[in-house]
């Protein structure tokens, strides 16, 4: 019976590629730094995937999102605090819980 550590080192033939451990382990270490950095870069992208909800009532004046009647065109352009008919985009379910001084804000246009 042979044991495998008496057995004679065969030196490579031409075309062999022979692989050193510490090149496996710089292989395996590259490709853990490759993986968390994968990880780390999706993490923000998920989280500006969440679901959001139009909200009423709680822009100050040049801060709503987009409007949703006449006086109000597009982002930026309300033009009082807390305008009923200017919204800022929020996470849902968090709109009917802001509080401001005017009441809390709203799903949908408010006379404000």
């Amino acid at each position: 019976m042979h044991r495998l550590d008496k057995r004679p080192a065969l030196p490579p033939k031409a075309g062999d590629y022979i692989m050193h451990t510490a090149t496996i382990a710089r292989i395996a270490g590259l490709a853990t730094t490759a993986a968390l950095a994968a990880g780390v870069a999706t993490t923000p992208v998920a989280a500006q995937k969440a679901p959001m909800e139009k909200c009423y009532g709680i822009a100050k004046a040049g801060q709503n999102d987009c409007s949703a009647g006449a006086g109000t065109s597009c982002a930026g352009t309300s033009t009082r605090d807390y305008q009923g008919n200017a919204w800022k985009l929020v996470k849902q379910g968090t709109c009917v819980k802001t509080a401001t001084p005017n009441g809390n804000g709203s799903l949908t246009p408010i006379n404000r």
